[in-house]
């Protein structure tokens, strides 16, 4: 009896030893069990390390668009807040229907289904629900059912006031996205000697460089800024030419040379000679400067799915009125989420607008089709001011208002 208590006194811390460290290996020591189960960060290491965190949505108002550069939309800002919380930006991929979603998700396309759906629906997609949820009807956001980390994380964010915060900050972009904060400048310093503003020169470097009229840059430049090389708007934008800090990234500008009048004119010109190429098949020089304009404040990808509608309904995609039509309809259901659209809703009347007041405006400065370029210009075309073109400090005068940016047919009534 006392050779066996010594025997089982020796060897069972052993066998105990032992067990614990087949138990770690398995995972089944329950500290470290829960530990995994909660903490084992696969997804979430992902997507770290990607930097982004990819959202699979449906687009819609109340959903996800893109605005000038921007994404909008709740659903997109509840995305955007919730990566914040992971420190990397986020990636929008669409979908036309919420099947299509599913498959996007399943197929490791997406990291998060960003867009409601029910819980009846998801459990029929073999996916689990997540995150975002509507507390009236059930619907969540979804993600594969063995995502647990990005589920618990997803869940852990998604608590009372979060919904709130995102409507209101979509609110407040909703209701300034069109502020402009400047002092507007004169439309006209002299109709007499031809003097539109200071910055003519560089409107007329930038001219050479795109094949348009001098004086439709400078009306373009006028609907943008008034003038005011100072105006940053909402969303970001700034400058004379309302350049958006990632679109002067592409060209090379860095931010701190976004409010220099000569670089945020010769960027923006870049800009417009490379929407120019965009819409090359388009013969007649007047009209695709319209698409240029449209393409430049409501984003080439708009402009190209209105084309697309228009190709669609028997209209010609290459002729504005037709196309424009589609451009303001993209923020009707019934055109956003037809299949030939691939960028979604838009506020398309705000393009509409745009196009209209600078070719009015345009007009009152004199310009006509026949001062636009018909063909495509050579590579080494210089963007550069000549040398006996200087800019003149600006001095105000008669016409100028601080408050308001006069439409054609006020500028006319005040020259007459």
């Amino acid at each position: 009896m006392t050779r066996l208590l010594f025997i089982l006194f020796f060897t069972l811390p052993l066998f105990t030893a032992c067990h614990n460290k087949t138990s770690q290996a398995s995972g089944d020591n329950g500290a470290f069990a829960k530990a995994k189960s909660h903490s084992d960060g696969v997804n979430i290491d992902r997507i770290s390390q990607s930097g982004e965190l990819i959202i699979g949505t449906i687009s819609g108002p109340d959903t996800y668009f893109d605005y000038q550069g921007r994404g909008m939309g709740l659903q997109y800002a509840l995305a955007e807040d919730f990566a914040n919380t992971l420190g990397v930006g986020v990636r929008v991929e669409l979908a036309t229907d919420s099947t299509e979603l599913a498959k996007m998700l399943k197929k490791g396309d997406v990291d998060v289904i960003a867009y409601q759906l029910s819980s009846s629906f998801c459990q029929k997609q073999g996916i689990t629900t997540a995150g975002a949820k509507n507390a009236k009807t059930g619907a969540s956001w979804a993600i594969l059912p063995d995502a647990k980390d990005l589920a618990e994380a997803l869940n852990d964010w998604y608590g009372d006031g979060v919904e709130v915060k995102a409507q209101k900050t979509e609110r407040t972009w909703l209701h300034n996205r069109t502020i402009v904060h400047r002092k507007v400048r004169a439309p006209f310093i002299s109709r007499e000697k031809g003097i539109i503003s200071t910055y003519d020169a560089y409107f007329k470097a930038a001219a050479r460089y795109t094949g348009w009229d001098w004086r439709l840059i400078a009306a373009q430049c006028y609907q943008e800024s008034g003038f005011d090389p100072n105006a940053t708007s909402w969303a970001g934008a700034c400058g004379l030419m309302q350049i958006m800090p990632a679109t002067a990234g592409q060209y090379g500008l860095p931010s701190t040379r976004l409010f220099s009048p000569e670089d945020n004119i010769t960027t923006a010109a870049r800009h417009i000679r490379h929407l120019q190429q965009q819409f090359a098949n388009i013969a007649d020089a007047e009209e695709r400067a319209k698409f240029v304009l449209a393409a430049y404040n409501g984003g080439l990808g708009h402009i190209r799915d209105a084309q697309s509608l228009a190709r669609k309904h028997g209209g010609n995609a290459n002729n504005w009125s037709d196309v424009s039509y589609y451009v303001r309809n993209l923020s009707n259901a019934q055109y956003y989420r037809d299949p030939v659209v691939k960028y979604g809703y838009m506020i398309g009347n705000e393009t509409y607008n745009y196009v209209i007041s600078i070719m009015e405006r345009w007009r009152q400065y004199g310009g006509n089709v026949h001062s636009l370029s018909s063909g495509r210009l050579p590579d080494d075309t210089p963007l550069t001011a000549n040398s006996n073109e200087r800019v003149t400090p600006h001095k105000r005068n008669r016409f100028s208002k601080a408050h308001k940016i006069l439409s054609a047919d006020e500028m006319e009534q005040l020259n007459q």
